[in-house]
């Protein structure tokens, strides 16, 4: 198990040194997206306004405070469930070249197979952890598609951000499914 700090936007070869159980912090740009922003991509057909080639997508629908020069200033900034997104991630790993996801829960087979076939990871962070996220978010620098708030595409500045635990690697391997096959075992062994 090892360590690695990561400025965005990250490569193929950034991601396929990590391996499952690495911890990772991330310098750079992080793109906050959530369900209505993927549903307004993948399922009405609309590019994204943001290039997302090399980039880490964070599973989120931030609390923010519009100021009135038209920035948003940070609230509360923390990490929703992947799961339910999980139909959206072999597109964007392969057709927008997005290299990291980053949220909670986990992603399912097909999401898996997607980042082995191009070089990507999923990076689980510590649930309930907001605090220490908005924190090492420094900037709201971007929104795109104010009409779905809080489910924008957003653009965050971080520094350390972090850390992260690689927790499907771009090898094929999955902390979830490692646990499943873990719990089976035990059950059948119960059984017996």
């Amino acid at each position: 198990m090892a360590h690695y700090k990561l400025t965005t936007p990250l490569t193929e070869a950034d991601v396929r040194q990590l391996r499952l159980e690495d911890t990772v912090t991330i310098d750079g740009t992080i793109f906050g997206i959530r369900d209505a922003t993927q549903i307004r991509i993948f399922d009405h057909g609309v590019a994204p306004p943001a290039d997302l080639t090399g980039g880490v997508c964070l599973h989120t629908a931030p609390g923010v405070k519009k100021m009135p020069d038209g920035r948003y200033e940070k609230i509360c900034i923390g990490t929703t469930t992947s799961t339910r997104m999980d139909r959206f991630v072999p597109g964007l790993v392969e057709q927008y070249g997005v290299r990291a996801v980053v949220g909670k829960g986990g992603v399912l087979e097909g999401s898996i197979q997607a980042m082995q076939r191009v070089g990507a990871v999923y990076l689980a962070i510590v649930g309930g952890a907001a605090a220490l996220e908005t924190l090492q978010i420094e900037e709201i620098e971007e929104v795109w598609w104010e009409d779905l708030m809080p489910e924008c595409l957003w653009k965050f500045r971080v520094k350390d951000f972090g850390p992260l635990f690689v927790a499907v690697d771009s090898h094929g391997n999955s902390h979830y499914r490692a646990v499943q096959e873990r719990a089976a075992a035990r059950i059948a062994a119960l059984e017996l």
